[in-house]
């Protein structure tokens, strides 16, 4: 990989350089959790702005330089936010185990070996592959509402656990509230994984701190919708890094 913009660790790497591993983590390590959480979001688009390949699934349009940074925040996460029918569509399952040198690191901070998965349902439904236990296997949460009803937390809880279920808001859910919550857990390094709606919906309840953005060099036309879906919302971000790779493009951008 190789450098273009670096806004965020100057001492790290100069536009130009070839990146190693150990670089590329230092540029995407996530700031000071101390005080607050901080939530990351990681999409992936086409040069034509679409978030999906025209089969619908984002693995269609991945890169191996994606990949690459896909697993890196993964590694440096506490835990997956995302939204219960992207886990669908996608097929989401448990995380595995960090990369090595990662789960050492992880181990004595005392976090958890796997990134825990956090998913997002106004409905208090947990995806089927990710209700079952895997030994080996990240935590799963489910984030909901009160709105969703009793039968329905009821059901929830005897699926993943009562202590397994955060309710946050009433009739929809309470994003910020839901943050907190993660971070009064030991999560504060969220990383949120879409799908455009999960991720409209943070830029617009401010608890997006941050876009990690990998354009891919391919067109695809089709109907596939953009990063975001929903009503409008006026975030402004801006670039701090970008690395490119074999024509794909990996920005970071953050709060001004």
């Amino acid at each position: 990989m190789r450098l273009l913009m670096n806004d965020i660790a100057p001492g790290v790497a100069a536009p130009g350089d070839v990146l190693d591993g150990r670089a590329l983590e230092r540029l995407y390590a996530y700031p000071d959790t101390t005080a607050r959480a901080w939530t990351r979001a990681n999409m992936v688009a086409t040069l034509d702005g679409a978030a999906a390949g025209n089969d619908g699934r984002t693995a269609s349009i991945n890169t191996p330089a994606d990949l690459v940074v896909y697993t890196l925040l993964r590694d440096l996460a506490d835990v997956v936010l995302v939204g219960a029918g992207t886990a669908r569509t996608e097929g989401y399952r448990r995380t595995e185990p960090r990369s090595p040198a990662f789960r050492e690191r992880a181990a004595a901070e005392g976090r958890t070996e796997c990134p825990v998965t956090a998913v997002v349902s106004g409905a208090a439904r947990v995806p089927p592959l990710l209700a079952a236990d895997v030994p080996g296997h990240g935590d799963v949460l489910l984030v909901t509402c009160a709105g969703a009803g009793g039968e329905a937390l009821e059901r929830a809880r005897r699926t993943v656990g009562p202590e397994r279920v955060i309710v946050a808001g009433d009739t929809g859910v309470d994003l910020p509230a839901a943050v907190a919550e993660l971070r009064a857990r030991g999560l504060p390094r969220v990383l949120c994984e879409g799908g455009p709606r999960l991720l409209r919906d943070a830029a617009a309840a401010d608890v997006l701190d941050e876009l990690c953005l990998t354009v891919v060099p391919r067109l695809t036309a089709g109907v596939e919708q953009r990063i975001t879906v929903g009503a409008g919302v006026d975030r402004a971000l801006v670039p701090r890094l970008v690395v490119e790779r074999d024509g794909t493009l990996l920005h970071r951008w953050m709060r001004p």
